[in-house]
């Protein structure tokens, strides 16, 4: 009988000591990466049917020192460095690097570069097809514009929409599950670099790069890099209803 105990216990330390030291390790491990969405401004906006309307970044610097005017559509500003500060009859907002801004249709605006070097932002504008052109900020602010949706932008409803600016950073990661937009948006890749998977092909998507999702249109994005890949979505969706549409779309194409 002694010679049964003695066996059980040389079998039953070793894998105690085993399971202790998986479940050190486990508590060792950093917890598992998510995917961090951050809504930075929102707006909601009575209609989009009233005529074609589009899509619009640009990228803007304005000199330290320097005051630029801008008077237009509804849209997003979104600091890249510097300071700047916004002033309108609604009051005045100081924004870091960082820092997102609603600027709401036909209001009068005074963009300043308040701090000792020179300000850089973006600035996503919704505009209609009479008003994309004038969608800009004033000298002394240099103004480069990055994209414009080529057409309208489709299959849009009647009611209202949420237009919304957030900022994605999405870890080291496989492709996620396929998606579609209810609605549309426009991207910007702030830093880190993507796989965008669609139609049969895969492309890189690098920082600086802007990027149109219209309706329908099922995708994936996926992070094979070691650092965060962060975007910045520009997105519009009827109230009520998801952005993300976790599911094949009508049959009607996305009219890209």
């Amino acid at each position: 009988m002694n010679n049964v105990r003695s066996c059980l216990c040389s079998a039953l330390v070793p894998m105690a000591f085993l399971a202790l030291l998986a479940e050190t390790a486990l508590a060792q491990q950093p917890p598992s990466a998510t995917i961090v969405r951050t809504v930075l401004a929102v707006t909601s906006l009575p209609s989009v049917v009233d005529g074609p309307v589009f899509f619009k970044l640009s990228k803007i610097e304005l000199p330290a020192g320097q005051t630029a005017k801008y008077l237009g559509p509804v849209g997003f500003l979104y600091v890249l460095s510097g300071v700047l500060t916004a002033q309108s009859d609604a009051g005045h907002r100081s924004l870091q690097q960082n820092d997102a801004f609603l600027v709401p249709a036909a209001n009068a605006h005074s963009l300043s570069a308040s701090g000792s070097q020179a300000a850089q932002f973006l600035h996503f504008v919704l505009a209609r097809s009479n008003g994309a052109d004038q969608a800009a900020e004033q000298p002394p602010a240099a103004v480069t514009e990055l994209y414009r949706t080529p057409r309208a932008i489709p299959d849009l409803k009647p009611g209202r929409y949420e237009f919304t600016l957030t900022r994605v950073s999405y870890p080291r990661m496989d492709p996620n599950p396929a998606h579609f937009r209810s609605g549309a948006a426009l991207y910007y890749v702030l830093s880190g670099s993507g796989t965008f998977i669609a139609d049969g092909k895969i492309e890189t998507k690098d920082m600086g790069t802007a990027h149109f999702e219209p309706h329908g249109w099922v995708h994936q994005w996926a992070n094979s890099g070691a650092a965060p890949l962060v975007l910045l979505q520009a997105n519009i969706s009827e109230e009520g209803v998801p952005a993300v549409i976790m599911q094949q779309p009508p049959p009607s194409g996305p009219g890209r």
